[in-house]
This record gives structure tokens, C-alpha cells and sequence, in this order.
């Protein structure tokens, strides 16, 4: 019987054909600019460094990564996930950016990174954590990877606080994106999984005391899109 990271490598690698176009068609493109703000605060936090070596994990199929190496010009990338799909649809997506020389890919998960100790001046997971087979781990491997000061910046969809708004979040969620990710990807179960996750994962003061159990200091949070969407910040002392 196939493990949680097993299954879902393998789901990730059936839809990862039609994983952009999806992602765009179903958050009406607004995913793009929850990435560019994200990019924003990544080089903030590296502002000062010459050359910043910066980690992206889950990192998919690439375009949060792209829009780190836009918003961070001098930055060097490395860019991790589980599924060899969404990978190699990543690095045909930054050869033709002309981007290879700035961003390398492998294979690897959240929960056992494969770089050493105190590495990375940043480390950023785009709608990520949410698919960590073991949360905690995932984030303590993290903390395991940056540099002392270095920061942790994450961006993740979350439901809605407002009572109006997380209607029409759950309605949308739960009956319409599973049949437009089954028209566009062939796989309503993906979408269902998505939907799940959505709603499994921690409030924001959960999360943050989430990271602050992992060891994680000076976190901070920013809701996005009336709550659809959240940065969370935190610091390695």
C-alpha cells in the first residue's frame, strides 16, 4: 500500500501537465500576484546580502521560483520536490527563461532535506507545507537548513475568517473547482485533495505556534485577498 508520499508524488506527477494552467484558471490569475508579493519579502529579507543563496521547497513546477529569480536579480536558487513531473516541467520553464545558470533542481522533501546544516540565507514554500507528509519535521528541517538569521517565508492558502466570504470560499472549493480540475487535468481527486488540505491546515495562531514549538523566532503573518491567502514570516536566531 503506497505511503502519503508516495501517493502523493503521484498525484502530483498525473497533473503536473496541466498544473500552471490550472492554478491560473482557478484563483482567476490572482495566484500570480500573492507570488510577486511574496518575491517582494524574500528580498527584503536578503536585501543586504551580495549574493543571497535562497532554497524553494515543494517548489512545483517552478513559478515561484521564476519569480524569486526575477525580484531577487542577484540572488542563487535551489529548488526541491518530490515530483520528478512537476521538475522536469520546472526546468524546461527556466531554460527557456534562460535561467539555468542561477537555478539548479533536485529531488528531495520538505522532511529530510538534502543539503547541510545552516546553508541558506532564505528559504521559501509556495503553497507547500500544507502537502509536508509530516508538518513539523518538514519545518524543523528547514530551520536545520538555514543560516542563523536567516528567514522563513511562507505563502499558503488558507480559509477565510470573514463568515460571508468563507461561504462562497466553501461553495467554490468544494463543488466547482473538483469538476474544473477534472475537465482540465482529468483528476477530480487532486482538486478534492487540494480542498482538504485547504481546510486541515492550522489557523494562523495555530501555525504560528506551530513554528514556534519548531524553534522558529520573530514570526510575523499577512493575510492576503480578504484572508484567501497568507505570508507567514519567521526567523533562525
Amino acid at each position: 500500500m503506497a505511503t502519503d508520499k508516495e501517493h502523493i508524488t503521484l498525484m502530483f506527477n498525473d497533473i503536473a501537465p496541466t498544473y500552471d494552467k490550472l492554478n491560473h484558471i482557478l484563483s482567476l490569475n490572482v495566484d500570480k500576484s500573492w507570488r510577486r508579493k511574496a518575491g517582494r519579502h524574500v528580498k527584503k529579507a536578503v536585501t543586504d546580502l551580495e549574493k543571497p543563496l535562497i532554497l524553494d521547497v515543494a517548489c512545483g513546477t517552478a513559478d515561484s521560483t521564476v519569480q524569486l529569480a526575477k525580484s531577487i536579480e542577484n540572488a542563487d536558487i535551489r529548488a526541491i520536490d518530490i515530483s520528478d513531473g512537476m521538475l522536469e516541467i520546472g526546468k524546461e520553464k527556466v531554460a527557456k527563461l534562460g535561467l539555468q545558470d542561477r537555478i539548479s533542481f533536485s529531488n528531495s522533501c520538505a522532511e529530510s532535506i538534502d543539503f547541510q546544516d545552516n546553508t541558506f540565507d532564505s528559504v521559501f514554500v509556495a503553497f507547500g507545507v500544507r502537502n509536508f507528509s509530516d508538518r513539523e519535521q518538514g519545518l524543523k528541517d528547514i530551520l536545520r537548513v538555514l543560516k542563523p538569521s536567516g528567514t522563513l517565508l511562507v505563502l499558503e492558502l488558507s480559509e477565510p475568517q470573514n463568515v460571508i466570504i468563507r461561504w462562497f470560499y466553501n461553495l467554490y472549493f468544494r463543488n466547482i473547482l473538483p469538476i474544473i480540475g477534472k475537465r482540465v487535468s482529468g483528476n477530480a481527486e487532486a482538486y478534492r485533495y487540494l480542498q482538504k488540505t485547504v481546510e486541515k491546515f492550522p489557523m494562523p495562531k495555530e501555525f504560528i505556534a506551530m513554528l514556534q514549538s519548531c524553534g522558529y523566532q520573530e514570526i510575523k503573518h499577512k493575510a492576503l485577498t480578504f484572508g484567501l491567502c497568507r505570508i507567514y514570516q519567521a526567523k533562525k536566531i
